[in-house]
């Protein structure tokens, strides 16, 4: 009862008074449930006294006896109060209330028939000041133990017995029936909750694929611009520059002349079919088509280490697994870029890459000990390399960030959701 409710089911809900019991109580319920059940067994009691009151009575001074009793048995009640706030911290308070309470009421239900009508007073108590697995227990006591104290005083006339017996048991089957109402509302409560859910999920999903639809589409496109550029900038001037010097020798008179506008032909020509070379190369990095990523990332390391003179190392944490196809591509163009960075500006002596798989997530964290950059440097994001590096990363919904300064190093950190490679998910 705890849980907050909408309106519609705050309105069709049961009374706070059903389903009572330590822990389930509404917070509400909390402050009066107390007073009130201590004041309906006061009235109870008082009602019995008056009924008692007009019935003959034998010996006065045992009535005397019976109506301090009562009154003790009144201002006993007003105990609840305070006890039950504190029934779950002090458990033993709650109990001694409760025996001391069935133990007047047993007495008076022993002297005078219609005290049996304030025994019942127990049946509620119970349930409010206990667990249900307990209450029904101290229910029961309610029910047996006034019922045999008053056959061995005094025997009974059938309809008090028959009180008794059924009283109990039409309470008992009301709150049961009431929790079990409640429960009911509450499991379609959380049927509806769960629906909801898997409505939701499947949304997203949705949502997902398409996201990841528009990321490749978008990849591509970006991809076609930046082989555009890197052609134009390459092979196409190579080829001007090739043909400008094959014109300059045709025009040449001197044989010296022209052997030298073909040397530069014969040097264009190389670095040319090297760019392209190394255009085609960048559509699918070599490394991924015949190794996992963990492997490429090492092979890149060594490379490395050969041409830098750096100490570079490759380590992985966590389970390595096959991903999407996009992210290893990703992963390994940024370990890359971030290499070819640390080769040419830090001057680093010792370059560490880390792989690290997590259940949803992979890291890449490339960092040297190099001389590093300030705020304002080629290394907040005006750089070429730095720039496409994190266009590559937002493509793929990766995020990177670069942190440095001057004299303490590098440390390169890329993100991505660990999406599984099509082949693995099926």
């Amino acid at each position: 009862m705890a849980a907050a409710l909408s309106p519609p089911e705050r309105a069709s809900r049961p009374s706070p008074m059903m389903g009572l019991r330590p822990g389930s109580i509404d917070p509400k319920a909390e402050r009066w449930a107390g007073p009130v059940f201590a004041g309906v067994g006061i009235l109870a009691l008082a009602v019995c006294t008056i009924i008692a009151a007009g019935q003959p009575h034998g010996d006065p001074a045992q009535w005397r006896t019976t109506l301090l009793l009562a009154a003790a048995s009144g201002l006993w009640l007003l105990v609840l109060i305070p006890v039950f706030p504190q029934r779950t911290r002090k458990p033993w308070l709650a109990i001694g209330f409760f025996v001391v309470l069935l133990a007047a009421a047993t007495v008076l239900t022993s002297r005078l028939d219609p005290f049996t009508a304030f025994a019942s007073i127990g049946y509620p108590i119970a349930f409010i000041l206990f667990p249900t697995r307990w209450s029904i227990f101290a229910a029961a006591a309610t029910a047996v133990v006034p019922l045999l104290a008053k056959g061995i005083w005094q025997p009974s006339p059938p309809w008090i017995t028959a009180v008794s017996i059924v009283g109990p048991i039409l309470y008992v089957a009301w709150f049961v029936g009431a929790e079990n109402e409640q429960r009911r509302r509450t499991n379609e409560k959380l049927a509806r909750s769960n629906a909801q859910l898997e409505t939701a999920l499947t949304e997203n999903a949705a949502l997902h694929a398409q996201l990841l639809t528009q990321a490749r589409e978008a990849g591509v496109l970006d991809e076609r611009q930046r082989m555009a550029r890197e052609i134009h900038d390459t092979v196409a001037q190579g080829l001007t520059g090739i043909v400008t010097q094959l014109q300059a020798a045709d025009r040449a008179t001197e044989a010296a002349d022209r052997q030298r506008h073909l040397d530069h032909v014969h040097t264009l020509a190389k670095d040319s079919l090297t760019e392209a070379r190394r255009a085609v190369q960048a559509l699918r990095p070599e490394p991924l088509a015949d190794s996992h990523l963990p492997e490429a990332l090492a092979g890149l390391a060594n490379r490395a280490s050969g041409t830098s003179g750096a100490k570079v190392t490759a380590d992985v944490e966590g389970d390595a697994r096959p991903l999407l196809p996009e992210l290893e591509v990703a992963l390994y163009r940024v370990a890359q870029e971030a290499l070819a960075n640390a080769e040419k500006h830090a001057h680093a002596n010792r370059i560490g890459i880390t792989l690290t798989y997590t259940s949803d997530l992979v890291m890449l964290d490339i960092r040297d000990d190099g001389r590093g950059f300030a705020p304002g440097d080629r290394g907040d994001g005006t750089g070429f390399g730095l720039e496409a590096m994190r266009q590559r990363v937002q493509r793929v919904a990766g995020s990177l960030t670069i942190e440095s300064a001057r004299g303490e190093g590098t440390a390169v950190h890329a993100e991505f959701p660990a999406i599984p490679s099509p082949a693995q998910a099926s």
